[in-house]
């Protein structure tokens, strides 16, 4: 469906906000129902609009205003002034317009685009793991887990007694300092004369996958315990300490979640790394750790062993090894154990999970197939962010030479803010953050 923006330009005028500035056009009614229509074509909702609906030169034509009148530019300005083979410079020409709205609506429009490449099902990660809205550049979080037991005598209150105070002990994480990340959208002001929509907007995708990609491999660097970007004081500690987030029986941490010899072939793997966990303790209190929703993560390979293990309908125990058809005559004997066990055991498969297995951790290919990692992942790790992916006109000319050249018309720059991973260490409430997620490789680690 092609969106007119003639009738753009009427709604906008009827709310008064043409011509009164950037948080007019913003806060419009227009615009807000121009983004919740777009919203709704991204997730394939009824009644919904895609970016591929809108015309940029349409846009230009009709948003486009003179600061007098605020009327449109119309369509024959733009086949005059914007020609590539005419002469006079673009600035001169524009120097009495008025682009708020031009730039507030096409920078609708190619976000919707963005975010929808930003956010695809390949990056498995970014919605495993949590973003934590922060205000600073790296944080101290104070005690994230319920203070040590103090004993049945100090939480049971007699009829007429005040209740007691239980301190919380003194222990916090420090999240790592924060990185802005962000590259630019050229909008020349050829693809406004030749109306070349479907570039820019190719663009804007090519840039949102972009962007998704290297989140994806900065939480991967941090869930496979290549990169540990955190410390952390815990309960009898003088100081804040750098802990890794996986250590093996051998390593002397504070818990162990690192596992040899557990390739993931059935539920009794799962059933395993179960038991571990059952076994590990928070630091900080001695209690056995709550986990939430348990979940598998696994390398693309996988993929086919990990659908058939959670979702098989029922478990057989057969009495012996040969290999028929259910309904051959000489089935041997078949005792049901039961339903699914891991049924309700999330999971999910990456590409890039085994890539970066490779890539950070230095892994054989072979070995890179075989880890796989369990446990509360949203509980385990948290994506510190300053502001979420936005998207923003440059001010400067000379950051987009083959744009338009106006100060404050394009040359969109999509910031994804300033974020970065971290993680969060073992806790036993629903307040507190679980150990990483367990890792088992196929074959021991080298």
């Amino acid at each position: 469906m092609f969106v007119k923006a003639r009738n753009l330009y009427r709604e906008l005028t009827a709310e008064g906000a043409i011509g009164r500035g950037k948080r007019a056009i913003e806060t419009s009614r227009c615009c807000g129902t121009l983004q919740e229509a777009l919203e709704s074509g991204r997730e394939s909702r009824p009644g919904g609009l895609a970016s591929e609906d809108f015309s940029l030169r349409d846009l230009a034509a009709h948003l486009i205003v003179n600061r007098g009148d605020l009327q449109p530019v119309g369509h024959g300005f733009i086949q005059e002034m914007f020609d590539p083979s005419n002469p006079e410079p673009v600035q001169e020409a524009m120097a009495g317009l008025d682009t708020t709205a031009f730039v507030g609506v096409t920078g609708q429009i190619l976000i919707n685009k963005l975010l929808a490449a930003y956010t695809q099902e390949e990056f498995v990660l970014g919605k495993l793991v949590p973003c934590v809205p922060t205000r600073l550049s790296g944080e101290r979080i104070p005690g994230i887990t319920m203070p040590r037991d103090p004993g049945e005598d100090v939480t049971r209150i007699k009829e007429g007694e005040p209740f007691r105070a239980v301190g919380f002990s003194e222990e916090y994480i420090e999240t790592p300092a924060t990185d802005k990340h962000g590259v630019i959208i050229p909008v020349t002001k050829e693809a406004v004369f030749f109306d070349r929509t479907g570039l820019v907007l190719e663009r804007a995708k090519s840039v949102g996958e972009l962007l998704g990609l290297q989140k994806e491999k900065r939480l991967l660097g941090v869930v496979v315990g290549a990169v540990n970007p955190y410390r952390e004081k815990r309960y009898g500690d003088t100081a804040p300490v750098n802990l890794q987030t996986y250590y093996g029986a051998g390593d002397n941490g504070r818990w162990v979640n690192h596992f040899d010899g557990n390739p993931l072939n059935d539920y009794s793997n799962i059933d395993f790394a179960d038991q571990q966990f059952a076994q590990t303790t928070d630091p900080n209190t001695g209690e056995p750790i709550i986990l939430g929703k348990r979940f598998v993560l696994a390398p693309a390979q996988m993929r086919m062993r990990v659908q058939q293990i959670a979702t098989a309908t029922d478990l057989w125990k057969l009495t012996n090894t040969q290999t028929m058809w259910a309904g051959s005559a000489n089935f041997p004997a078949v005792g049901t154990i039961g339903r699914n066990l891991v049924s309700d055991v999330g999971w999910a498969t990456s590409a890039q999970l085994y890539a970066q297995l490779k890539a950070q951790l230095g892994l054989d290919a072979p070995t890179a197939q075989g880890y796989w990692f369990y446990g509360d992942i949203a509980k385990a790790f948290a994506y510190m962010e300053n502001w979420p992916i936005t998207l923003i006109h440059s001010l400067l000319p000379s950051l987009i030479p083959t744009c338009l050249g106006l100060p404050n018309l394009l040359g969109f720059a999509p910031v994804s803010a300033q974020t970065r991973p971290a993680k969060l260490r073992p806790g036993d409430s629903s307040h507190s953050r679980t150990p990483a997620s367990l890792r088992h490789p196929a074959a021991s680690r080298a």
